[in-house]
């Protein structure tokens, strides 16, 4: 028991520190998840690299690639499309209950969440940006009071974290970083009007813009590759 016990925590503590990677951008899309070397890095055995690897693929992080095993998920147009189209079902509605509701407090905190965003879009850190940005939204969110909406979003937000990272990054890179603040200003201001109906407008506009702005990017990844 206690040996199955010590291979279980091991495989989430590989799975963490590989989730991690992902979601920081260390490992981009497409990078080999080498079983051996994760397993050497560290320090167990190849038994609960297998068993992480396996969970991230269930998440949705990982896939198998022919002749090259495992790999981070890469990405598609047709599956950010499909991502987008879903997220925007479920946030625009998650916005519109959470500003009904949303407290004059959260909101604070809510607009604490933009300044940290604006200045990590100033600082060109991307990962920071993106942090602060769905910190924000969850507040907003969570004053919905339907946890079973906003922890489907934020699966969804994992499996689209590879599409944010591309598309903020290439938005901070044009020196035009408009699309990555305006609407979440809009979308706190609404927030502290408790205007569902704006909330709801503005969650729809940015979604479009960044599915927009991150086609974009995946199509100049394509052809430069």
């Amino acid at each position: 028991m206690s040996k199955r016990a010590d291979t279980s925590l091991l495989t989430d503590q590989v799975y963490e520190m590989i989730h991690e990677s992902i979601m920081n951008g260390d490992l981009p899309a497409g990078s080999r998840l080498r079983i051996r070397d994760i397993a050497a890095q560290v320090g167990t055995s190849v038994m609960p690299v297998r068993e992480a690897i396996r969970r991230l693929e269930e998440a949705g992080l990982a896939e198998r690639s022919p002749h090259k095993g495992a790999v981070v998920k890469g990405l598609t147009l047709a599956e950010l499309l499909h991502v987008y189209d879903v997220r925007r079902l479920l946030e625009v509605e998650a916005a519109r209950l959470g500003a009904a509701r949303i407290t004059p407090g959260d909101t604070a905190r809510m607009q604490e969440e933009f300044d940290l965003m604006r200045a990590a879009i100033a600082e060109h850190r991307v990962v920071a940006c993106l942090d602060h940005d769905e910190a924000l939204l969850s507040i907003l969110y969570e004053a919905s009071e339907n946890p079973v909406l906003v922890n489907t979003i934020r699966m969804l937000w994992e499996q689209c974290r590879a599409y944010k990272i591309v598309g903020a990054a290439g938005t901070m890179d044009t020196g035009e970083d408009d699309s990555l603040w305006t609407f979440q200003q809009r979308l706190v201001d609404a927030g502290r009007d408790h205007d569902a109906d704006a909330a709801a407008t503005v969650n729809n506009e940015s979604l479009l813009d960044a599915t927009a702005r991150i086609r974009v990017q995946l199509a100049a990844q394509q052809d430069a590759g």
